[in-house]
């Protein structure tokens, strides 16, 4: 059941994020927004409470260390635990290799790799010890099958895949009863395209969103789904995007 579920999810300030915290809360989750854009997360915490639902806010930088820890802090000193983690922020400034845009790959590594390695080191503990919780993350189809121009946002997301794939494994075995599900979005309409700065990158890129993207509440109802769940049952991947795109 997702009703009076705490759940942290961070990226909530657009997109996938945003979707998925007002889709929760409508079923009567209880959420915790992180992002960097504090009054975005202010307005939609504040949507969330004029329909009725609960919503706590928190500006955080995945990248930090303490930002997750002050987010996992938030929820328990708001809702009293933490049940699950959304672990949503991303960045895609994708460009051929040979274009060196070095300082790009380092930004990914930091946001893409260690903003879930953050996140799922601030909540671990609380999980391990209450025996239950729930990690969920978004990774990509450049996660699953390599394209042209994603080699170091490809990477990013395969080692996601790689990391929950075995977190999953490992919480099984160690009964913690922890669970874990990985997303890998299609073309989805969000931010991301407004991150990258190679224009031949980002032309084909618009491209391919403008003939196939849909809402991000499409993701939002996949996320609803897997938190909806028995407390006994993983479906620990979900590859989703619009029907008509060939990925």
């Amino acid at each position: 059941m997702i009703k009076d579920k705490v759940v942290i999810i961070t990226g909530a300030s657009s997109g996938i994020g945003e979707a998925t915290a007002k889709e929760i809360a409508s079923k009567g989750a209880k959420v915790v927004l992180g992002a960097r854009r504090e009054e975005k997360l202010k307005q939609i915490a504040d949507d969330i409470k004029a329909a009725g639902g609960e919503a706590v806010y928190q500006a955080i930088d995945v990248t930090k260390t303490e930002d997750n820890d002050a987010i996992v802090k938030l929820a328990k000193d708001s809702f009293g635990r933490v049940d699950a983690i959304f672990l949503n922020a991303g960045i895609m400034p994708v460009s051929a290799v040979s274009a060196l845009k070095t300082d790009e790959w380092k930004q990914m590594v930091d946001v893409n790799i260690n903003g879930v390695l953050n996140g799922v080191a601030a909540v671990m503990p609380t999980f391990t010890e209450q025996k239950s919780g729930h990690i969920l993350a978004v990774s990509s189809v450049a996660g699953l099958k390599a394209y042209a121009g994603t080699a170091v946002y490809g990477g990013t997301k395969w080692f996601v895949r790689d990391f929950m794939e075995v977190l999953r494994m490992e919480s099984a075995m160690e009964g913690t009863n922890i669970r874990t599900a990985t997303l890998y979005p299609a073309a989805i309409n969000t931010e991301l395209l407004d991150t990258i700065t190679d224009k031949q990158a980002g032309s084909g890129m618009q491209e391919v969103y403008d003939a196939f993207g849909i809402s991000p509440d499409r993701i939002a109802r996949v996320v609803a789904f897997a938190l909806d769940l028995p407390e006994d049952t993983t479906v620990n991947e979900f590859t989703v995007g619009p029907a008509n795109q060939p990925w």
